[in-house]
């Protein structure tokens, strides 16, 4: 906390001025999986329920059950951050476009058999009330809550479970290749029903990160209602029927209308388990609108049923422009997503702004190692590229060509120092050769490399391909950050001045999704994620996601067991052996041992390229929007603010 505090001082003495925080650190323990529980660490006991106005009215008109009949037997105490909340409001939030659905992933959609705990240390129970790893890693036995149920009053059991895996995980039209993280020696997960509320998930081997992917947003998938999404399903309805829906919904098959009707962004007909529930759905106009759920299994200290907020509202806009001034006019309760640049701090650290919108910020600690990750294609399909990409002198080049030292002035404010993605410091895998490599800026260098490899200058000063053609290359990047387009802008400088002819393209979120999981990029611009999950989100140490934008290809080969996609070189396959094995231990130091060699390949070949060290981030909230935490980890995998309970932020009368 110091460090934040010192950073933030010092951006304030820069810009004149001088912000300070009255949230409140996250409580530990911030849950307890039952009232037992809680009653145990605390001598406090929970003998009645309390709920919404909202819900008690409609209980009072016969059309909802009492709390107590809605709520499961042994419900989730949350330890709420600040104070016992207060019921209402809605919470006002603004998305990216329609693709943007990370950020409900982040606020409204994070419930999974377990949870990260706000500290970002321990998978904690969360659907799953408790759990045990027994056979060395190899089982795992996870008991829910009797009596849970689903947003439509139906009980949530053991089957639901067994649905998502017998009917989902193992059909191949629905799943033609199953994750990685669910499989050892490629053999499927096996899941057993014991009884009612208990499941048993068996591996041939350790799986050393089942109980961490779990509480990832991986582990979400899981979570599907039976009793309704089985009408959607060639197993349980007749294939006339499915064909009539598939022509109603103007789809090609069956396992698309699955999907489709399996969206609980999309479609309000489908139950969840989560705080709120979709009324507005996503794409039907331009505001997306959740409403809570009267079934929600969660209560406060108090007993009162969570959540306290009635709605959670989010504008589609067009551009960040237009969320950071919602921000600024005090039209958005809580958000971190996209405002929290550090080119936008000072006009929200600016104490006249944050009088006219009434809100005060709280920060995010960066988990990301890097600014931004230039990702060469190297399974191009232009031949020559190709090459040329695959050649690591050239990527050495293009990294020593780099100017880091001014991006980090113009661009980020001075906030960071240069590195290449590579796990951070702080973390047990900090791997300094890699962190280092060709973050000189070295022109000279830079020019006798391409020299080198052959790639001479034409009359225009511009490289040449081997093939007699110009050397041009095209960076694309998904304009959800303006950081980096402008940091683009100068990399392009930097690049033609060694010779190499540079285009910027910019494109919305979904066409950069699709262009990079076809291939058909020649550079990738994204966020450097991994940097403390590392044995988690390796996808820029080798390929080993649809996230690893360097190498598409390689990676669906690997995540196909060879069925799909390309088979990569020695080095990589070495790489993807060497994971393997990680998730087959259960040790720690051996984890570490595999880890480092997979980062000794990378340092040696440099696969993709960075920029800095990531400043600190920031949001934004109300002033009467309490319960939220001054300080929360920034990462995918830990979907933030998702961890810090946001069932029990509250309106402040």
């Amino acid at each position: 906390m110091k460090g934040l505090l010192a950073i933030i001082l010092c951006i304030s003495l820069v810009f004149g001025i001088l912000t300070i925080s009255y949230a409140q650190k996250y409580p530990s323990p911030s849950q307890y999986s039952t009232i037992a529980d809680y009653k145990k660490a605390t001598g406090k006991d929970i003998k009645s329920f309390s709920e919404a106005p909202m819900l008690a009215e409609l209980v009072k008109q016969g059309k909802l059950p009492p709390v107590d009949k809605r709520l499961p037997a042994e419900p989730l105490v949350v330890v709420p951050v600040e104070e016992v909340g207060q019921y209402g409001g809605t919470w006002r939030a603004a998305l990216l476009g329609r693709a943007d659905t990370a950020w409900l992933t982040r606020t409204v959609d994070y419930e999974g058999l377990l949870r990260w705990s706000p500290d970002f240390t321990t998978p904690i129970p969360n659907i799953a009330k408790s759990y045990r790893v027994t056979d060395e890693g190899r089982t795992f036995t996870l008991s829910l809550r009797k009596g849970m149920k689903w947003s439509d009053g139906q009980p949530f059991t053991a089957d639901d479970i067994l649905f998502w895996y017998e009917d989902v995980l193992m059909n191949k039209e629905l799943t033609p290749t199953i994750p990685k993280w669910l499989t050892t020696d490629g053999q499927p997960v096996k899941v057993e029903k014991v009884d009612d509320y208990t499941v048993r998930f068996k591996f041939t081997q350790p799986n050393g990160l089942f109980t961490q992917r779990l509480a990832t947003p991986d582990g979400l998938g899981l979570i599907i209602p039976k009793h309704y999404m089985k009408q959607f399903h060639i197993k349980y309805t007749s294939k006339e029927k499915l064909d009539a829906l598939v022509k109603e919904k103007q789809l090609a098959d069956w396992f698309s209308l699955f999907s489709n009707m399996n969206d609980s962004w999309m479609n309000p007909d489908r139950p969840v388990v989560n705080a709120w529930k979709v009324v507005v759905a996503l794409g039907t106009g331009p505001r997306c609108v959740f409403e809570r759920n009267p079934y929600y299994w969660k209560i406060d200290i108090a007993g009162n049923q969570l959540p306290y907020i009635d709605k959670v509202s989010y504008d589609i806009v067009e551009s960040v422009d237009v969320a950071v001034m919602k921000a600024l006019n005090g039209e958005i309760d809580m958000q971190d997503r996209h405002i929290g640049a550090i080119a936008n701090f000072p006009l929200f650290a600016d104490k006249k702004n944050q009088e006219k919108g009434n809100f005060r910020l709280f920060y995010t600690i960066p988990t990301g190692m890097n600014t931004m990750v230039i990702a060469f294609n190297l399974n191009h399909k232009d031949p020559v590229l190709r090459k040329i990409f695959n050649e690591k002198r050239f990527r050495f080049a293009m990294s020593s060509a780099i100017n880091r030292k001014e991006i980090i002035d113009l661009v980020y404010l001075g906030q960071g120092e240069p590195r290449q993605p590579s796990p951070l410091p702080e973390s047990p895998f900090y791997h300094e050769q890699l962190s280092k490599a060709y973050i000189e800026y070295n022109p000279t260098l830079a020019n006798k490399l391409l020299d080198e490899i052959g790639l001479k200058r034409g009359p225009d000063g511009y490289r040449l391909r081997p093939d007699g053609k110009p050397l041009a290359v095209t960076i694309e990047v998904a304009t959800i950050s303006q950081q980096w387009i402008d940091a683009c802008e100068l990399v392009k400088r930097y690049w033609e001045a060694v010779g190499v002819k540079t285009a910027i393209k910019t494109m919305d979120r979904s066409l950069f999704y699709s262009r990079k999981a076809a291939a058909e990029h020649d550079i990738a611009i994204w966020g450097g994620d991994g940097g403390m999950e590392v044995l988690l989100e390796p996808r820029w140490y080798f390929p080993f996601s649809a996230e690893s934008n360097h190498a598409p290809l390689w990676q669906l080969w690997y995540n196909s067991g060879g069925k799909s996609g390309e088979e990569p070189p020695p080095e990589v396959k070495k790489q993807m052996q060497l994971y393997d094995e990680i998730t087959k231990t259960t040790s720690f130091a051996k984890q570490k041992l595999l880890m480092k060699q997979i980062l000794d390949i990378a340092a040696k070949n440099l696969y993709v390229i960075g920029i800095s060290s990531n400043p600190r981030g920031f949001g934004i909230v109300k002033n009467n929007f309490r319960n939220v935490p001054e300080e929360m980890f920034g990462s995918w995998l830990y979907p933030n603010p998702a961890p810090t309970n946001p069932c029990q932020y509250f309106f402040k009368k």
